[in-house]
């Protein structure tokens, strides 16, 4: 008898070892168009009622319970590090801050249980995991690296940030108090938060719908984040006001300790799909919608 250890008992589980892409495209897609999809015009209404939708799954998949096993271990040693090494407190508004560059990877999972339930009326917080069987897992792979690279590029430059308006950077808790009670950590806070704000905004637009799209039809990763872009050009009320949305939720659910992040994510993760089932719909008909081809927006 051979005893594994945690981590390959639990890729034994899931069949994720020997599963990973594997899902014929004709079996895992409804749809054989790979092409750059029609895109739906939509407005505030469309906004709430995914985040409604969003509430809706979080409640019958229960994906909190992912982020609090996945997500909270990860926060809890990084706080024990922080503590302990005092230079890291300096990176710990950055982190806190850098969830929505990073959101939308760790989110992929919450687009597969809202996919799933879309298909089959079913719900389960184990149909995540299924995402690693997706015939694009390659592409949602390289995207998900291209957002970890733009996480370490933000988080060079808030340090520069810091160094830039505070000489040389306070280290435990006395960075936080020179932050938040003197000018140079307020000029800090103004630029970090317009620095951030770029970055945000860049993952927005090349993110909100390619990671929906790569689990929706066999597209390659090209074409996933040219459809994104085209998609904030149609859309950009309605995209700005998801960005403020998923901005103000991740802020609110960090403050009590990140607790809140536990519902927050979850209920952003599945209402980012419903978003996206609003722009590119399943099947087009005859309704009195504006819809127009992606290829033809100047």
């Amino acid at each position: 008898m051979h005893i594994g250890n945690p981590v390959t008992w639990v890729f034994s589980q899931l069949g994720a070892t020997e599963a990973i892409g594997s899902t014929p495209v004709q079996e895992y897609f409804t749809t054989t168009d790979s092409g750059v999809p029609a895109l739906r015009r939509i407005g505030g209404r469309q906004v709430w009622a995914a985040l409604k939708r969003g509430w809706d799954d979080t409640g019958k998949g229960r994906a909190d319970l992912v982020i609090l096993w996945l997500i909270y271990p990860v926060m809890a040693l990084y706080l024990a590090a922080a503590d302990y090494y005092g230079q890291l407190v300096l990176l710990l508004l950055p982190v806190a801050s850098g969830f929505a560059l990073v959101g939308p990877l760790f989110a992929v999972g919450m687009y597969e249980m809202s996919r799933r339930r879309e298909l089959t009326g079913e719900l389960h917080w184990m149909d995540g995991f299924a995402v690693l069987r997706s015939p694009s897992i390659g592409a949602i792979t390289g995207l998900g690296l291209g957002l970890i690279a733009l996480f370490g590029a933000w988080l060079v430059v808030a340090t520069g940030i810091a160094e830039l308006c505070l000489g040389s950077v306070p280290t435990g808790l006395s960075f936080f108090t020179i932050a938040f009670t003197t000018a140079p950590g307020w000029a800090m806070l103004g630029l970090g938060t317009v620095a951030g704000a770029v970055f945000a905004v860049l993952v927005l637009v090349i993110s909100s719908v390619s990671f929906p799209l790569l689990l929706d039809r066999p597209v390659t990763l090209g074409t996933a984040i040219r459809t994104s872009v085209q998609a904030v050009r149609l859309n950009p009320g309605a995209m700005a006001l998801w960005g403020v949305v998923v901005a103000l939720g991740l802020v609110l659910g960090s403050i009590p300790v990140f607790a809140g992040l536990i519902v927050v994510l979850p209920i952003l993760g599945h209402g980012t799909w419903h978003l996206y089932r609003a722009m590119v719909p399943r099947v087009l008909n005859d309704a009195p919608l504006i819809v127009e081809q992606t290829e033809t927006i100047t």
